[in-house]
């Protein structure tokens, strides 16, 4: 889920004697796969991530572990393992969180499954930097969405984001860590662009997986960069741990005239973030969610109604195994027309 598998790596490399195989990255062959050997109309993330189970099994991994909660997200992990043993491979599979909860007593079991000699102390050691190192991963991403569509030197933000990524993972220590972290914020800040005060602002809202795996969604943050566009997303692994039970409890307070009870997965936290849009003025709000997503389609009249009431210009899109790329691209270009002939 783009490129979280760093930290992912990294901690399961300090705290594990095993082999940890990154799972490859997504493409029209994952889709595939996962198309062919899911239910016909399971969401999206479904079919990708099963996709990616069968090339991470074809690669020669043995053990497989997963994250589910929230949603059907939550009982994907026994159909995907029923459907891999179904077509024959012999595998593990981890299913760190029971009842959208992680079970700390269980996580330590499993880990010991792996490897016997797993040392809990060190575990924690390296939990706390990996939590770390996604903390700086995200401030700079958000960083790099407000500033990215305004770079004079096309790719400056993504090469020295592939350079830091590389630093990060050789990391031994919290304080290295952070030195690393400021030194590279500095230096995204000295990169030149060409940015006006009162630039057009997008935020983008959505399901969690089709937001953060950027494949799922077409590089819909990239093509909107190209239209000098400052972007505000809020959906990352900092604020899916730490900030989401919040976050949904203020939706539900905030937005009584809206929804008297709350929705599941990111439906509730999505009207607040659509309200707070408004509020704040941007120019254009873009909802983004995987065929078949229930809570998403049960929102999208309330994030209408909050747009048309607040007279924001709103956008949805969904994707699957058969969006055109092209179609998606067409809209986006229509949807800045449009937001930038309002300003005007």
């Amino acid at each position: 889920m783009g490129d979280y598998y760093v930290p992912a790596k990294y901690l399961l490399n300090k705290i594990v004697d095993a082999e940890i195989l990154v799972a490859p990255f997504i493409t029209a062959k994952t889709i595939e796969l996962g198309s062919k050997y899911s239910p016909e109309f399971v969401c999206t993330p479904f079919k990708y991530t099963l996709g990616t189970m069968i090339e991470s099994l074809d690669n020669g991994a043995n053990i497989l572990i997963q994250f589910g909660g929230g949603c059907r997200y939550g009982y994907y992990s026994e159909l995907q393992e029923q459907i891999l043993k179904d077509l024959g491979y012999k595998f593990e599979l981890l299913n760190l969180i029971t009842n959208g909860k992680a079970n700390i007593k269980r996580i330590y079991k499993m880990i010991k499954r792996i490897d016997k000699n797993f040392n809990v102390f060190k575990g924690l050691y390296y939990f706390f930097i990996t939590i770390k190192m996604v903390k700086y991963m995200d401030k700079i991403d958000d960083y790099i969405r407000k500033n990215i569509g305004f770079e004079i030197n096309k790719s400056s933000f993504s090469n020295l984001k592939k350079e830091m990524l590389e630093k990060f993972a050789s990391v031994n220590n919290p304080f290295s860590l952070y030195i690393l972290y400021k030194k590279y914020f500095k230096r995204f800040k000295k990169i030149k662009i060409n940015k006006s005060k009162n630039c057009l602002k997008v935020g983008i809202i959505g399901e969690l997986y089709t937001l953060m795996e950027p494949f799922s969604n077409y590089y819909l943050e990239r093509e909107l960069a190209k239209f000098n566009i400052e972007l505000k997303r809020f959906t990352n692994v900092t604020y899916l741990l730490l900030k989401y039970k919040k976050v949904n409890k203020k939706a539900l307070k905030k937005s009584k005239e809206y929804m008297k009870y709350q929705f599941s997965a990111d439906a509730s936290s999505n009207v607040y973030w659509t309200k707070y849009l408004c509020d704040k003025k941007y120019d254009g709000i873009i909802h983004i969610k995987s065929s078949f997503c229930t809570p998403e389609i049960g929102v999208m009249p309330i994030l209408d109604k909050i747009a048309n009431e607040k007279n924001v210009p709103m956008i949805h899109f969904s994707f699957d195994s058969n969006t055109s790329e092209v179609g998606i691209k067409t809209r986006l270009e229509a949807f800045y027309d449009m937001i930038e002939m309002r300003r005007k």
